[in-house]
This record gives structure tokens, C-alpha cells and sequence, in this order.
């Protein structure tokens, strides 16, 4: 869980940092930043995945009836679900971005 939350704010400051980035310069390198936030959401993924292999392997050491694994395993499916579908929208929106500006570019240019 701690893992988790570093990660999540290592994101959060990553973030920030390449929107601060982009906006100071004029020639953004997309691909480069591209790459890294691919390889930020790769490493959130792999957080949630060691997160949720430890809940799994609290389980071992506990009483858990088939009912109480079940709702975490739903919640755990949903938690990936919607960490998929977040980054999904992340790397949407920098394209969006990256294509704004290069019609604002290209508009400016004409």
C-alpha cells in the first residue's frame, strides 16, 4: 500500500513537471514525453498489481470465506479497470494536446 501511494505521488509530480515543461517550451518533444509517461503508467500498473498479490497473499494467513474474496476480487478487477481506463485517457489527452498545438502552429504559420 505504501508502494502505492509513492508511486501516486511520484505520478502526480511527474505530471505536473512535463505540463510545466510543455508550456515552457515551444518545441515540445512528444514522442520523448510519450515514452515517459508510458513507462510512469507501466510502473503505476505494476504497483497496483504488487498491491493487489499481497492483499491476495494476506488471504493465506487469515480466515476469509469465499464471499469476502470474491467482493475483493471484483474490487481488485475494478480497481485495474479503472487505472487502465485513467492512463487510457492521460495519453488521449496529450495527443489531443499535441495535435491542438500543432494546428495552432500550423494556422499561425499560414
Amino acid at each position: 500500500m505504501r508502494n502505492y501511494l509513492v508511486v501516486m505521488v511520484a505520478t502526480i509530480f511527474l505530471v505536473t513537471g512535463l505540463a510545466t515543461a510543455a508550456r515552457a517550451q515551444q518545441n515540445v518533444n512528444w514522442r520523448e514525453q510519450e515514452k515517459m509517461m508510458k513507462a510512469q503508467q507501466k510502473l503505476e500498473r505494476h504497483a497496483l498489481q504488487v498491491q493487489q498479490a499481497n492483499r491476495k497473499m494476506s488471504w493465506k494467513h487469515q480466515q476469509v470465506n469465499s464471499t469476502q474474496r470474491d467482493q475483493a476480487k471484483h474490487q481488485m478487477q475494478r480497481e485495474m479497470r479503472d487505472l487502465k481506463q485513467k492512463q487510457k485517457d492521460q495519453l488521449q489527452d496529450m495527443k489531443d494536446r499535441q495535435k491542438g498545438l500543432s494546428q495552432m502552429q500550423h494556422a499561425y504559420n499560414h
